[in-house]
């Protein structure tokens, strides 16, 4: 995770009786409000629910053995029958026809159960990554597509049965499925014509983010969410959630106070209108550490891990989960010069600066130039020497002074 040191300081939950009542509470008012909105969620809502240890495994052994059985007995009813055709019918033969037949069985029922489950296992993955709203109006547009299909299959009726036959049911497929896609990609605007809005969790793919706690305890991750750079569903498992209250009950005073930050940042992200974050429950029992299980979690859900962990983001891409690193991004935003120190550029002047004998022009990109000693040269277009340039939040300023000067100096003045 982003801050190794959380390791070992304290236990989940832990309150050290010398804090502050009001910041003592703040992990535990996140949970009571997180296990609220997951008591409100209706049932189709994404959210992850306990496990028994190994409970998918069992789940997919019960599938296999299941189909197993039914295979089993198909082929030991085959192997009677083939005894009962077989010439004159005896015990022995029978009973040898019913072995051999459910030998077989045994396993080809073992190779089609273990396909069966994975099949089941893949598709109820590709559920878990479509959102509840799109599966819903996918099913509705299914059932409509059907109505035209029944009612153009009437004239193909009187077609040939070989021909028949064959065409109503490609007929069926394409228009049950066409309403299906139509039925997935309009649905906001299906679920709005009924005066519905969807949840803010995950209304598109890829509008589910898992958040690490070095995201967290970051703080930017607020803002993100507020200017739209993040939006829909933002999940928080309840390792991360117990890495930052053992921040925040640190000895350190600094490290108290960045994890009581982080704590204060998901308050802020539950009550903000614009996200929709939820509290995960991990597997009972599982013996994962937290990064793997936010990776795990990730290639779930079809969701992007939010991280700064350089470590953990290499090992998310390396397993194709999407990555949004909060540095990252700062990097790509974070302008760079276009022009650089003792780099000659043609720059109109247009203005006189506010310091005396100063001159204002601009790049061909927009960027401001301050150019010494050229006041009285407003209005030509001459070649200047940068010496310096400056980032502010607004962009950059290059400071300039003619050839042959030395403008050292002039790095500080302002505009």
């Amino acid at each position: 995770m982003g801050d190794p040191s959380v390791q070992g300081e304290g236990t989940m939950g832990e309150v050290r009786s010398n804090e502050p009542p009001s910041s003592d509470d703040v992990g535990a008012a996140f949970e009571q409000a997180a296990f609220e909105q997951a008591a409100a969620r209706p049932p189709g809502a994404a959210v992850a629910s306990p496990e028994p240890p190994g409970g998918r495994s069992t789940g997919r052994g019960v599938v296999v053995e299941f189909v197993r059985l039914v295979i089993v007995a198909l082929f030991a009813i085959g192997g009677w029958e083939v005894a009962t055709n077989a010439g004159p019918r005896s015990t022995t033969k029978l009973a040898l026809g019913i072995a051999l037949g459910s030998m077989i069985g045994f396993v080809v029922g073992g190779v089609f159960g273990r396909r069966t489950a994975a099949a089941a296992s893949e598709v109820e993955r590709e559920f878990r990554r479509i959102p509840a709203p799109e599966i819903l109006t996918g099913a509705v547009g299914f059932v409509l597509g059907l109505v035209p299909a029944a009612l153009l299959s009437i004239p193909l009726f009187h077609l040939p049965a070989a021909a028949a036959f064959p065409t109503v049911a490609l007929l069926y497929f394409v228009l049950a499925y066409l309403g299906y896609r139509i039925g997935r990609s309009k649905s906001e605007e299906l679920l709005a014509t009924f005066g519905v809005k969807a949840r803010a969790a995950g209304t598109r793919p890829g509008e589910v983010s898992i958040l690490d706690t070095s995201a967290v305890l970051d703080g930017r991750v607020l803002a993100l969410a507020r200017l739209g750079y993040l939006r829909g569903s933002l999940l928080v498992t309840r390792s991360v959630l117990a890495e930052l209250q053992r921040v925040a009950d640190s000895s350190d005073a600094a490290r108290r106070a960045r994890g009581r930050a982080g704590l204060d940042t998901l308050i802020a992200l539950h009550r903000d209108p614009a996200v929709d974050l939820e509290l995960i429950e991990e597997r009972a029992g599982s013996a994962e550490d937290v990064d793997a299980s936010l990776v795990r979690l990730a290639r779930e859900r079809g969701a992007a891990l939010v991280t700064n962990d350089a470590n953990l983001a290499k090992v998310a891409a390396a397993l194709e989960v999407p990555v949004r690193s909060i540095h990252a991004l700062a990097a790509a935003l974070r302008l760079r010069p276009q022009v650089v120190a003792g780099e000659r550029v043609q720059v109109p002047l247009t203005r006189k600066g506010r310091e005396a004998g100063q001159a204002v022009g601009h790049l061909p990109d927009g960027t401001m130039v301050v150019v010494e000693r050229a006041a009285e040269r407003v209005g030509e277009t001459v070649s200047v020497v940068v010496s310096n340039v400056i980032m502010s939040s607004t962009g950059q300023l290059v400071f300039a002074h003619s050839p042959g000067e030395d403008g050292a100096d002039d790095s500080g003045a302002g505009s």
